[in-house]
């Protein structure tokens, strides 16, 4: 994918690295010359230009990327970047950093975010995870509430253990992307076995929360 990245602090620089990894074509756009630093980053293009200004962005042919990341320490500045990237360059995928938490609440639709990542949200999320057996913990928020990546952690008793995933019952529009197990990742199969102990990854509404602790048989 071709990705441009708005900020070239530490953050949007460890996005660059990660991303040039698995090779895909990343551009950094950062406002301050002394933070522009090509050997810091080997293999990005780098502009030296405010990602808030739209002349900046035309100059740059924004509408030839696929994904725009919005990574600056600036909420304001977050927010503008991902408005003029999804209503004036139509960017397919418009992710946005979340300084504040008290702002999450305006990177949605309406400000061009399709992704909202917000870090102490997340690390919250991982603290009540490791404390946490059979509750339902929100990892990710998409698209401002209309879907969720969430973890639930099954108790050792658990009576869905043995069962293979192809019959959990899930509720209508929940899917299980990852089972956690042991330090292993899996991608469930139709054939695979719940166990007591595992990490269970879904992606849900908000809204089938209810019936997916139901499915999992977890008393809330």
């Amino acid at each position: 994918m071709k990705v441009a990245i708005a900020g070239a602090g530490a953050v949007g620089r460890s996005i660059a690295r990660e991303l040039l990894v698995n090779s895909h074509d990343v551009t950094l756009f950062e406002r301050k010359a002394d933070h522009v630093d090509p050997d810091a980053v080997p293999g990005a293009k780098w502009i030296l230009a405010d990602a808030c200004e739209l002349t900046k962005l035309e100059d740059a042919q924004l509408q030839t990327f696929d994904v725009m990341i919005a990574a600056t320490g600036d909420d304001k500045a977050n927010l503008v970047v991902s408005l003029l990237a999804k209503t004036e360059f139509a960017i397919n995928r418009v992710v946005a950093r979340v300084n504040d938490p008290r702002n999450e609440w305006l990177f949605g639709d309406d400000w061009g975010v399709d992704v909202a990542v917000s870090t102490p949200r997340m690390l919250a999320s991982l603290v009540e995870e490791a404390v946490s057996v059979g509750d339902l913990v929100r990892l990710m928020t998409f698209r401002q509430g209309q879907a969720n990546l969430v973890e639930l952690t099954l108790p050792a008793n658990t009576p869905v253990a043995g069962k293979p995933v192809r019959k959990l019952e899930l509720p209508r529009d929940v899917a299980l992307v990852a089972i956690l197990r042991g330090g292993r990742v899996i991608v469930p199969q139709s054939d695979d076995p719940i166990e007591g102990g595992d990490e269970l990854v879904f992606i849900a509404p908000a809204e089938a929360e209810p019936a997916l602790y139901d499915a999992m048989r977890i008393t809330r």
